[in-house]
């Protein structure tokens, strides 16, 4: 691996422990689970744009 490609992976390690907090889980459901499906789509959008953005 790429030095580029482990600061990549540290990084977005750091964002998914930091987003899988129950906190955010919890006021996911409260506003709904549209709101929820559209948020984790987000989420996967950005983790795959900065994947293919660092290659």
């Amino acid at each position: 691996m790429k030095v580029n490609s482990i600061k990549v992976l540290s990084v977005l390690s750091a964002l998914l422990i930091a987003l899988s907090s129950c906190n955010i889980v919890e006021g996911i459901f409260k506003a709904g689970i549209w709101v929820g499906i559209l948020f984790v789509a987000g989420i996967i959008a950005l983790v795959i744009f900065l994947i293919s953005k660092f290659r």
